[in-house]
């Protein structure tokens, strides 16, 4: 078999289509060299969240629901493509939190963070022509420091309208960083694509040489 070397150990005659603007999953799905385009899929995350919290749905459920949805909805344009779709909801203490409305939303997440540790839930879900052929949660917890108002001020004045992108009100991958004292779990979990099931997933789908 002669491989691409543009694009090592893919085989599917579709690039992957990642259904999230999320730079963090990009970033990721780069550093694997499989070829793949970005198509955000339009859907009413909040709406999705609240319905699944109103069924009685934990943290988990949350993200693998807008997992699914966005996979589902993005392969239903792209036929016969491989559709990726991810979510991410952080948890602690009882309390969910999603993507902060507002900057002001984030500093109130993190000063509730602060000193303590949450849990990641990291989804991800392939789809093809609509139909769900895999999907994933994995999990990390992290603990952050104590942070003081001056560094937290001073962090939300630097990273601005980025901390309403991810559900942990940080990147951990930049200056977010410096919020944490302890960390356990997988980098690709913690900015929100469990990686290493999804490659397993895309080998298994033939798309990726074995």
């Amino acid at each position: 078999m002669s491989l691409d070397r543009s694009r090592p150990f893919w085989l599917h005659a579709q690039p992957l289509i990642l259904a999230s603007k999320s730079e963090g999953r990009r970033l990721a799905l780069a550093q694997t060299g499989a070829p793949f385009l970005v198509h955000p899929a339009e859907i009413d995350e909040r709406a999705v969240e609240a319905e699944v919290l109103a069924a009685g749905g934990d943290a988990d459920a949350v993200a693998a629901r807008l997992a699914r949805d966005k996979a589902r909805t993005v392969s239903s344009a792209r036929p016969g493509a491989l559709v990726l779709g991810a979510d991410q909801v952080a948890s602690c203490e009882g309390r969910q939190f999603g993507k902060p409305a507002t900057v002001a939303d984030a500093g109130a997440q993190l000063r509730f963070l602060s000193g303590r540790t949450h849990r990641l839930h990291s989804a991800a879900a392939i789809a093809r022509d609509g139909a769900l052929l895999f999907e994933t949660v994995a999990h990390a917890d992290l603990t952050m420091r104590d942070v003081s108002d001056e560094f937290l001020a001073g962090y939300l004045d630097h990273v601005a309208e980025a901390a309403t992108t991810s559900a942990g009100a940080y990147q951990i991958e930049g200056l977010g960083v410096h919020l944490f004292e302890r960390i356990v779990g997988d980098h690709w979990t913690i900015i929100g694509l469990p990686l290493l099931p999804v490659l397993a997933a895309l080998r298994r789908e033939g798309a990726l040489l074995s």
